[in-house]
């Protein structure tokens, strides 16, 4: 089977349709978030890039919320909105906006940080190449005001994308965060759908506990194997429906 960046048949596809075409992914066991740090880290030492396995990661999640957008008769009905936080989690947001926009939606990539660019190589150069692609508007909110703007007729948009952080955190959530993750849950309450890329913002992926505040998805798309923490009690709810996508982490990296 062709990871997602070579499989463009994923796009036609429904979510259920997804969950067969990546039954291995899915029905692989469960790992902790250290674990996925380690596989991750360990793949790159083998050779495969980072880049990739962003591009790969993207484009599978951009599959998956264009399926949600169908699924909810939402697709191409408004702008999907992607927040995206300065690590390699925004980064992958920066390759579903590419890709949505590729798609032929209009996509309003926002970085939610404090300094001007991702903090991170691979998101930066994602964050760099949707400078002049047709249908993507960028903007940087680095505070509660800019995000309030970002939030003004929210309900207008199809869809709006978590990738503000991947690993959860401990604690309260600090600004811009803070009021990103506000932003999206008011989207939720006026019926917008939402995905997560990797786990919801302040949702920990080994014990599933949410810091605050957190973001409650209807979808969230996880990467090489399902995640402890969103098999939990709470985890679970906050989730969503939760589909795993392949990325191309080779079995000899994955030892956890």
């Amino acid at each position: 089977m062709p990871l997602p960046a070579g499989d463009p048949a994923i796009f036609e596809m429904s979510l259920d349709q997804l969950a067969r075409h990546w039954v291995g992914a899915n029905s692989a066991a469960a790992m902790t978030a250290a674990a996925m740090t380690g596989a991750d880290r360990r793949a790159q030492l083998f050779g495969v890039p980072g880049s990739l396995l962003m591009e790969h990661a993207g484009i599978a999640a951009a599959a998956a919320i264009h399926a949600l957008a169908v699924e909810r008769g939402r697709w191409a009905k408004g702008p999907v909105l992607v927040l995206a936080g300065p690590g390699n989690n925004g980064g992958d947001g920066f390759v579903i906006a590419r890709r949505l926009a590729q798609a032929g939606v209009p996509v309003v990539a926002v970085l939610v940080s404090a300094e001007p660019r991702p903090g991170t190589p691979d998101a930066a150069r994602n964050w760099d190449r949707l400078a002049g692609v047709p249908r993507v508007t960028r903007m940087h909110a680095e505070s509660t005001r800019e995000l309030a703007i970002v939030g003004q007729g929210i309900e207008k948009a199809s869809v709006v994308v978590d990738a503000l952080l991947g690993t959860g955190v401990r604690g309260s959530l600090r600004e811009p965060i803070r009021s990103a993750v506000r932003t999206i849950n008011g989207a939720r309450a006026v019926g917008v759908p939402v995905a997560a890329v990797d786990t919801p913002t302040a949702v920990d992926l080994t014990s599933g506990e949410p810091s605050d505040p957190v973001v409650r998805a209807d979808l969230t798309v996880t990467f090489h194997r399902p995640k402890v923490g969103l098999r939990t009690r709470r985890g679970a709810a906050l989730a969503g429906r939760v589909l795993v996508a392949p990325i191309g982490i080779p079995a000899v990296a994955d030892r956890g």
